[in-house]
């Protein structure tokens, strides 16, 4: 999603060792001075806004410029897609954008003017495949998804209660559930070791799911709700629509509502890759409890345009959200020129631009983009998850973590900023392993060589310190936690539905031998002796 400080979160992490961090990983900075003028909510907003924007605020006060800047700071931590601004720039400019009848300039419906309503509904049933035509009744428009996660939060959840999620996720989710609604997040941590039922690194099942529901009840802790990214953020992954179904009965028979947030549904850029919005399942598990939420900020690579919008069935839900939608209109000549931009239609109801002309520049452009980044990443021999949606690659940092903390991860994330380059690291995200990092790569082609040459130093760099520390003092750190998804590593295996044999190319089946190999006892039956 995009909120009000949404993205900001992700700049940098909360370094555990920074001070206080509660069971849901708020933390309360030691060098924090409490100000007499705020309230303790002002307060708590102020050490929030404190321990998530040094990254960003660093970016800001020196921007790399081509010309102007050149030794500035890149940005590969906020995700935008920096891709697309001269189809869009040339878009928002045409003559059709700027008409403004006397509505536009008087206060609205606070759910949107019914004309974009309207518009939304058309676009979503088409792109989300809906079995039957969406109903403008029940979209709503606010400005932005992180408004609209604060808004479902306070009128899903009381003060206290919770919203289960898993991670790693987009870190802006925190701040939006709770600085208006004082909703916390309770986690269902997700990691790189392929066990039990899961075929893939970081894979979401219900019996995680339940574990952490579970876990949280045991704690005294009321969940109200489960929030889904589809496509996810930072992995990258894709739902299949069996998985949907799971979480969605997992949900359904725990009462719970299930919040998707499908921001990132057009900006699948791979053939490979199929996305099933929520909205296209033949038959919800439990409609009334099922509110789906998406924006332009992403897949329109215009996230200066605050809009976002929600879909639900359930009319007491709208209602309650439409009573805060004062304070998250999106105002008139905007309502305008979005639903223009919907409406860009051919005769079969998708339009002729959107498909003809945007959406495929900008997936061309998003995969040239990523192939260049983890072309870069093989060539320096680093793991990372291969997915086909979103700006963002999910990278393995771990083997430059001597001791595997997230102090480490921390002084690392540190050094890439030093080096100019602004990466999220994995503790932004709440991710459970140290190590992890996420890398944005929507972004033009002079910007990525010079970003991914600054890592490359900081890498090498990296490397010959450990290498240098380890003759000095060999050093006795958790080898066993590194080993199962570091070296044989996710590179070269991308996560799909099972196509035909004649598809698969050849790192999908190097892929599959190795995971294979580690999930069963091939290794000690077929040792070197044996071979000898």
């Amino acid at each position: 999603g995009g909120g009000g400080g949404g993205e900001l979160q992700e700049g940098r992490a909360r370094p555990p060792a920074e001070g206080r961090v509660d069971a849901h990983g708020f933390c309360h900075p030691s060098g924090f001075q409490r100000s007499p003028y705020l309230s303790a909510r002002g307060n708590f907003a102020t050490v929030f806004r404190g321990s998530t924007e040094e990254g960003y605020e660093a970016y800001h006060a020196d921007k790399y410029d081509e010309d102007k800047n050149p030794n500035g700071i890149i940005n590969f931590g906020t995700s935008e897609n920096k891709l697309c601004f001269d189809l869009m720039s040339k878009r928002l400019t045409q003559t059709d954008m700027n008409l403004v009848e006397p509505p536009l300039l008087q206060y609205p419906d606070w759910k949107g003017h019914m004309f974009l309503r309207e518009e939304v509904a058309r676009f979503l049933t088409y792109y989300c495949k809906a079995p039957a035509p969406l109903k403008a009744e029940n979209v709503i428009v606010l400005n932005g998804c992180g408004s609209l996660f604060s808004a479902l939060a306070t009128v899903l959840c009381d003060p206290g209660e919770a919203v289960l999620i898993a991670t790693p996720f987009y870190g802006g989710i925190t701040q939006s559930v709770f600085l208006y609604g004082n909703v916390k997040l309770v986690y269902a941590y997700l990691d790189s070791k392929i066990t039990g039922t899961s075929t893939r690194p970081f894979q979401l099942t219900v019996e995680k799911l339940e574990k952490a529901l579970q876990d949280a009840r045991a704690e005294g802790v009321t969940v109200r709700a489960l929030i889904l990214l589809n496509p996810q953020n930072p992995l990258g992954d894709i739902y299949s629509l069996s998985e949907l179904r799971d979480y969605l009965e997992f949900a359904k028979r725990h009462e719970l509502h299930v919040i998707v947030d499908e921001i990132y549904m057009l900006s699948v850029f791979d053939e490979s890759a199929t996305f099933h919005s929520v909205l296209g399942m033949d038959r919800l598990p439990d409609p009334q409890r099922t509110h789906v939420m998406w924006g332009i900020t992403k897949d329109f690579a215009v996230s200066g345009i605050r809009f976002g919008t929600l879909y639900t069935e359930n009319q007491d839900v709208a209602n309650a959200v439409a009573s805060l939608c004062y304070f998250h209109g999106v105002c008139g000549p905007v309502q305008q020129k979005v639903a223009q931009l919907l409406r860009d239609r051919g005769e079969s109801g998708a339009s002729h631009w959107i498909n003809q002309v945007y959406l495929r520049a900008n997936h061309a452009r998003l995969k040239a983009a990523h192939t260049y980044v983890t072309d870069e990443l093989k060539t320096l021999g680093v793991p990372f998850l291969n997915r086909n949606a979103g700006f963002f690659v999910w990278i393995d940092f771990r083997k430059y973590l001597r001791t595997g903390t997230f102090e480490e991860e921390m002084v690392l994330w540190r050094r890439f900023l030093d080096n100019k380059v602004l990466l999220s690291c994995g503790k932004a995200f709440e991710c459970g392993e140290p190590g992890w990092f996420r890398i944005i790569f929507a972004d033009k082609t002079h910007r990525l060589q010079l970003g991914m040459q600054r890592i490359r130093k900081v890498l090498e760099e990296r490397e010959q310190e450990i290498l240098a520390e380890e003759k000095e003092q060999p050093c006795q750190s958790d080898q066993d936690g590194k080993a199962d998804s570091t070296d044989e590593v996710i590179f070269v295996s991308r996560h799909q539905e099972p196509t035909s044999a004649g598809s698969s190319n050849l790192g999908d089946l190097i892929g599959l031998l190795q995971q294979q190999m580690r999930s069963s006892d091939w290794l000690q039956k077929n040792t070197a002796e044996q071979f000898a």
